[in-house]
Order: C-alpha cells, then structure tokens, then sequence
C-alpha cells in the first residue's frame, strides 16, 4: 500500500467488542491487510489474537461461549473487586495458543490500560501479552485490576476508549479505528427484559448462589425490571466511554472511522459473538469505497 503504514485502532466495548472480529475478517476479504494494531479492552484482546494469527482459534472461543459456560466464570463471592474470575480468562489467553510476549508477535501491538492509582494512561507494548490483555480488559466492578510492573491496571476504556493515538504510535500513517458502541443519537440505555438476570436464574446456577444474593433476584415472571446490576454497570461505562471518545476523537481523529451499532446488546453479554461478529462485518462492508480509497 503506497500510502505508507495502516493501523488499527480497536476500541473497547466489552461483549461488543466482538464486533472486531468481523471488521477484520471484512478486511481480509477486501484484501486489506494492516501493518500493526493498537487495542483497548476488547480491542485489545481481539488486536492480540489477530497478531499473533490466532483470529480463529479465538472466534472459535467467542461463538462457542453460551450464556451458562460464561455464568461459570463469574466468581460470586462478596469479597472479591471483580464479578468475573481472573483467572478463567488468563486460562483462555494460555489456551489461545498465544506467544508469551509481545516481542514474539507478528505485527507491532499496544495494549492501552489506565493506571489505577495515578489515573495516567499507560502502553504496553513489550513483555508479557498474556498481562498486557489480561490489564487492558480490567473492566471495574467486572474483573478485578491486574499487577503488571509493580503497578495496579484498569481497563483502557477509562482514559482511552478507541485508541487512535497509541496507533499513531506505532508509525501509522493511516488509522482506521474501530468503535464498538455507536449510540447514532440514540439513549445511552433504554429499559431491557434482564436477560442476564434470566440466565442468572438458571437451575443450575441458582443453587450456588450465596443467599444475599438469590434474595436480590426478581421472580422470573415478573415481567420488565427495574435496571439491574448489570444493566448499571453496563450504561455506566456507555456514559464514560462516550464522553471520552468523543474528546479524543474531536482531537485526534483516524483517517476513517468505523463504528458498531449495537445498543441492544449490553457490554456483559458475551455469549452474543455472533451478533456482535456479523454487525462488525456489515459496516466494513458498508465502508468497502472508503476503505479502497485510503489503502490504494
């Protein structure tokens, strides 16, 4: 490409997030090949996979991944900073097949996290990549922060939720970046059925349960819920992400931007791959003049 380097600039969504995962496949079908990735959170995750060639094996993961294996990795326990399990998710970065640093990778990378205790943006892009993920994805109140470097790490999402300018980092000359939570003027939340509550309540996952929290659940037939835990924290991180964004955006803006629509799904639900996949896909597709135009 005569244009000098491409990046990608993922951004974070969670479960929306997914939506990666189908830009890229979209890519390499318009024969589009970047020259590295930057990540954020989710961005960070699926920025990794594609590096490292492992975009299969984690799609593979991503659509296999059902409401109720995804409830087993939640850690219950009332005195933990994270609802999920850190370790079901440094387990699936090792089954991954991933290199163990990031030196080892086929393509530059960053990781974008935010350091918990001066809340300064932090790059990794060198060392461990199983930590460099595991930090940037450190979404609060969901996994608990991760140590890396003597330094407790939040997700990315909090200081730079689509991050063009760690691309440009990387040498990019062209930046294409990637925005898993397009609002298109819409409400940041709108009032949902609770299916996360509804999976929750599934048998087999009601019996462990600690009692404080089985009394918080409303009866399964009730009808529409008053927003949940989850659908909190998901509408809180839209809030924050997008204030962000749109700061970051309106200074440093990437030669095109992509961006998913999929309010409907909440940032939690990951067992929605497909969804999330398909939509990613669909706007890379919409954007194929574009795209020719800046990679010619």
């Amino acid at each position: 490409m005569s244009g000098g380097p491409l990046a990608l600039a993922l951004g974070s969504g969670g479960a929306r997030g997914w939506c990666h995962i189908g830009v890229l496949r979209e890519l390499e079908r318009q024969g589009v090949t970047p020259d590295s990735v930057a990540g954020c959170s989710m961005g960070a995750l699926v920025g990794a996979a594609w590096a490292a060639g492992r975009l299969d094996a984690l799609e593979d993961w991503a659509r296999a991944l059902s409401s109720t294996s995804f409830m087993g990795m939640i850690d219950l326990r009332l005195d933990r900073s994270g609802l999920m399990r850190g370790g079901a998710i440094m387990e699936m970065l090792r089954e991954l097949g991933l290199p163990e640093t990031i030196e080892e990778l086929d393509r530059p990378y960053i990781a974008v996290a935010t350091d918990m205790e001066t809340g300064r943006e932090v790059w990794l892009r060198e060392g461990s990549l199983a930590d460099a993920v595991r930090a940037s994805i450190s979404l609060p109140a969901i996994l608990r922060p991760h140590r890396v470097g003597g330094r407790w790490l939040l997700d990315g999402g909090l200081i730079n939720p689509v991050p063009v300018s760690a691309a440009r980092a990387l040498g990019a000359r062209r930046i294409i970046s990637v925005n898993p939570n397009d609002k298109a003027g819409g409400p940041l939340w709108e009032p949902s059925e609770g299916r996360l509550w509804s999976a929750l309540q599934a048998p087999e996952l009601l019996d462990k349960l600690p009692d404080p929290l089985r009394k918080l659940l409303p009866e399964r037939d009730a009808g529409p819920v008053d927003p949940t835990y989850f659908d909190v924290v998901s509408a809180s991180i839209d809030v924050l992400t997008e204030f962000l964004r749109k700061s970051r955006e309106a200074a440093d803006p990437a030669d095109l931007a992509l961006a998913a629509h999929l309010t409907e799904m909440s940032t939690l639900e990951f067992y929605r791959a497909g969804h999330a996949i398909e939509e990613g896909a669909r706007i890379t597709r919409a954007a194929r003049d574009q795209i020719a135009v800046l990679t010619r």
